[in-house]
């Protein structure tokens, strides 16, 4: 009989083959869906299958809770069975090439009977794929290269999709019996924009029982190396996993090396040195004498130094500033539960999805005291700006709901900084809102000269503003316009402006190393979500992230003040 990991496993297969054969994606997300609710199940399988209410949970339908019933009473699926066998072997593995389509996969299959990624290599580096009718050397070539990158995996992958991952497996790591304590490390941790690889650190006595759960998750596709404490995992989707369970008074130091960047290590190592201990990944070490370190704090204090959060890990001169007295501490960076107000949110008035009463209502139950409303200025008629003929009637709107929420509503605009550096609205529309939220979306391929002069002229407006979404990125879509960013910042910091630090998971911009270049100019941030709908409003903690790889404080962030001093602050008017 199967438990609900393994039929979680199975749909999650069925589901892919569905999706490779090119079926409908709802039907293959179906699938997904139901893992999802499977791998969340605390009610007994059993029960539910005997009691014929498997579509009580969460996205199941009556199809699917007969392929849920069929794999738990008889330990097989015909679906599955028939899936598999009208697909080339090894059509799992080799769909995580860049550039293997079924169709590919059929001919190769046909042809030189390839089943696995190793087949094909092979079969393209002794030059027979070229041979193959509608392929060629210029093909065979491109799938040499798609080989690399699956063997490699250099692309990285959005943290926010990495989470999507990491975090249910965590809780299943969590959830083993054997295992004691388990941590996210590596870039996650770190809060980087980009994953390469999801890292774990577990504690544990029995490193096999816990190694055993590990491999059992769902989302595992195939375990790449097995060694001892360590496993090292490939997911459907093809992003790579490694977990190292260690013995819990190896924890400390385990987790602490897994996190840091190398060059955070090394220099955590050469204070080691000079202290006359030595730093591996089981602890400092003082000739045959292994210090006590139940905690990474344990771990730093040996080494003179306060806890440096993970967020700054990264050997940048977090180490330094730490000795010579910085406010590296972890505990003096801005938290999530420091922030008291939502900035930079749409609504249905341009392109968001929520009207202006649910978004009040989702912060409100989030525990939020106040809520910009800042929909886009009329310039940016892409995205439904509002005209000056419509601000009347959205703020009617907002005055009517404020008399139903808690939540203080505060008037805004995402207004455009237009080619001359001017504010989308004339000065006197401008003055009447509450917050300023200015940002580029047009033309942002002007050279840097003209780009700079652009945000100048835009930062020293009289009026209070927010830069936002600072350089326009999108992270592996689209690179920052050009600019010189220390001009720009020098006008943040003579001007009434304030930067935002933009919690969207496909901007988090500004990046940390120009936040840090502002808080060296003694300028002010707000951390925003730049939210689109109710959802988005919970990005809030991916901006919190990218703010304290930038060093942010409490006192340096705008929105963690209550409603009237944020208020006051950001007041167009001066």
């Amino acid at each position: 009989m199967l438990d609900k990991l393994d039929i979680a496993r199975a749909l999650r297969e069925m589901g892919m083959l569905l999706q490779i054969k090119g079926e409908n994606p709802f039907k293959a997300r179906a699938y997904e869906t139901g893992a999802d609710a499977l791998e969340e199940l605390t009610d007994d399988l059993g029960a539910l299958v005997a009691a014929k209410k498997l579509t009580s949970l969460r996205g199941i339908g009556a199809a699917l809770a007969a392929q849920i019933a069929e794999l738990y009473q008889t330990g097989r699926s015909e679906q599955l069975e028939k899936l598999r066998a009208e697909l080339p072997r090894g059509v799992l593995e080799l769909s995580q090439v860049p550039g293997m389509t079924l169709k590919r996969m059929k001919a190769l299959h046909e042809a030189l009977g390839v089943g696995s990624v190793e087949e094909l290599k092979q079969a393209c580096l002794t030059g027979k794929v070229r041979a193959v009718k509608g392929f060629g050397a210029k093909i065979e070539s491109s799938l040499l290269e798609g080989i690399h990158r699956y063997e490699t995996h250099d692309e990285r992958v959005l943290l926010v999709d990495a989470l999507e991952l990491a975090e249910p497996l965590l809780g299943h790591v969590r959830g083993c019996e054997a295992a004691e304590q388990a941590d996210l490390a590596g870039d996650i941790r770190r809060w980087e924009e980009t994953v390469a690889r999801v890292d774990l650190v577990a504690a544990a006595d029995d490193a096999e029982e816990v190694i055993d759960c590990f491999v059992r998750f769902p989302r595992v596709a195939e375990v790449e190396e097995r060694d001892g404490p360590r496993c090292a995992v490939r997911f459907s989707g093809g992003l790579r996993g490694e977990l190292l369970c260690v013995p819990p008074r190896h924890y400390a130091a385990a987790l602490l090396h897994r996190t840091g960047a190398p060059a955070h290590l090394e220099a955590l190592a050469a204070i080691a040195r000079e202290l006359g201990l030595s730093l591996d990944e089981r602890g400092l070490l003082r000739g045959n004498k292994r210090l006590s370190a139940k905690t990474e704090e344990d771990l730093y204090r040996h080494l003179g130094l306060p806890l440096i959060a993970p967020e700054l890990r990264e050997g940048e001169g977090e180490i330094e500033a730490a000795a010579a007295g910085g406010a590296a501490d972890e505990g003096e960076l801005i938290e999530e539960g420091d922030i008291q107000g939502m900035v930079h949110c749409h609504t249905v008035y341009s392109d968001g999805k929520n009207t202006i009463e649910e978004m009040a209502l989702e912060a409100e139950a989030m525990g939020m005291k106040y809520l910009t409303i800042t929909d886009h200025s009329p310039a940016a008629h892409y995205a439904g700006g509002v005209g000056v003929d419509r601000l009347k009637q959205q703020w009617d709107e907002i005055a009517r709901v404020q008399e139903k929420v808690k939540v203080k509503l505060l008037r805004g605009t995402e207004s455009d900084i237009l080619e001359s550096g001017a504010l989308d609205y004339p000065d006197d529309i401008l003055e009447r809102f509450d917050v300023i939220i200015a940002s580029i979306h047009s033309r942002m391929k002007m050279d840097a000269d003209q780009m700079t002069r652009r945000l100048v002229r835009a930062m020293k407006q009289p009026v209070f503003k927010i830069w936002g979404h600072a350089l326009g990125r999108l992270i592996q879509r689209r690179e920052p316009f050009a600019c010189r960013v220390e001009e720009v910042l020098d006008a943040v910091a003579e001007s009434r402006a304030a930067v935002e630090v933009n919690g969207d998971p496909y901007r988090l911009d500004m990046q940390p190393r120009w936040i840090k270049e502002a808080r060296k100019r003694g300028i002010r941030f707000v951390i925003s979500t730049d939210a689109h709908s109710t959802n988005a409003l919970h990005n809030l903690r991916f901006g919190v992230g990218t703010a304290r790889r930038g060093g942010l404080r409490r006192g340096e962030v705008l929105n963690a003040l209550g409603p009237a001093a944020f208020r006051k602050a950001v007041r167009p008017a001066a």
